[in-house]
């Protein structure tokens, strides 16, 4: 399983469309809804609920590192086994900064909807979508493009 005295665990990201990273890695980093959650081989089991943010896999600890720019979901931990189920997934290398502005303008909309009374969609699930589309632009280096206005006029 480890080679060079490393440990390594099985890690999974899977969207609703299916699974983006299948592999072994030796560190894994996810967006906790509390902060980032680190994982090496043989931590203790885990659950735990995921915001949109930047997902890490190090297949190799300071050599091999994919990056992800996840939506929010759900994360487990159990027996060198790490599964997290996301609402949606990008590579840095794959994302497409015009689909991530697109996302971000249909999200921001629907919030405005929802602030004004007209919409009963889950807030959270639109911060988390404003939250990941923003990340998607900061990773691939389109911040600028995506004006940094607050997620709600109230801040």
């Amino acid at each position: 399983m480890a080679s060079e005295g490393r440990r390594t665990f099985d890690v999974s990201l899977v969207t609703p469309e299916g699974a983006v990273f299948e592999g072994e890695a030796e560190l894994l980093i996810v967006p906790g809804a509390d902060g980032e959650i680190g994982i090496l081989a043989r931590h203790a089991p885990l659950v735990a609920t995921l915001r949109a943010g930047a997902t890490r896999v190090h297949v190799r600890r300071g050599e091999d590192v994919r990056e992800y720019a996840t939506g929010p979901g759900f994360f487990k931990v159990e027996q060198d086994r790490a599964l997290a189920l996301v609402d949606d997934a990008a590579e840095a290398a794959q994302i497409d900064p015009e689909r991530a502005r697109n996302q971000l303008e249909t999200a921001r909309s629907e919030l405005e909807r929802v602030e004004r009374g007209e919409s009963d969609a889950d807030r959270w699930q639109l911060e988390q979508r404003i939250r990941h589309a923003e990340n998607q632009l900061q990773i691939v280096g389109g911040a600028e493009s995506a004006d940094q206005r607050p997620l709600t006029s109230a801040g």
